[in-house]
């Protein structure tokens, strides 16, 4: 599984590195440093950080692959 974050469109708010500490951790107000390959026991906890993101910054899975938008 892989992830993307558009950090453009990230605003901090930090539900993620609450959910996927393992995968997401913010470092000062507004700048969020993530694993990019998602260890196998994360999954679950990176699917709900991703549908918990107020402003869906995060894609996982398919949806990461290279021609979208």
């Amino acid at each position: 599984m892989q992830i993307v974050v558009d950090l453009n469109r990230c605003q901090g708010y930090a539900q993620c590195a609450f959910l996927a500490p393992e995968v997401f951790e913010l470092h000062g107000e507004e700048a969020l440093m993530f694993t990019p390959a998602v260890p196998d026991g994360q999954r679950e906890h990176v699917h709900r950080a991703a549908a918990a993101c107020p402003v869906q910054a995060i894609l996982v899975g398919e949806r990461a692959g290279p021609g979208e938008g």
